[in-house]
């Protein structure tokens, strides 16, 4: 799942991965220097914003849909954190029926955990 060209340019590269990851459940939503770093070095390796958006799917589904009596997780601080899931989808890349399926969850779930304020 590496880019095979970029239509991007860098500086939208990672505008688009440092957005992606501010709106993961169980973020802070916070951006940090050495965030925007590791959003460049991704860019650098070749990394496919589909494969980092998967990855950020896929750890916060995993995260959201633990056991109900589990310890409650702190937030994800950095998006280093995403890295071995990154290393993961690139040894072994899942199906996109499945990454369909996680989002459509954590949509629901994010609904449900932030109600409407009208």
């Amino acid at each position: 799942m590496k880019m095979q060209s970029s239509p991007l340019s860098r500086e939208g590269y990672i505008k688009r991965a440092l957005d992606l990851y501010r709106n993961v459940p169980g973020t802070l939503g916070r951006i940090r220097r050495e965030d925007r770093l590791l959003a460049a070095d991704l860019y650098a390796r070749g990394i496919a914003l589909s494969t980092l958006e998967s990855a950020l799917v896929l750890a916060a589904a995993r995260r959201c849909f633990r056991p109900e009596n589990a310890q409650p997780l702190s937030p994800i601080r950095s998006l280093h954190y995403f890295l071995p899931v990154i290393d993961e989808l690139l040894a072994n890349p899942p199906a996109t029926e499945y990454l369909a399926y996680l989002k459509s969850k954590l949509k629901s779930h994010t609904a449900k955990a932030v109600p409407s304020l009208q």
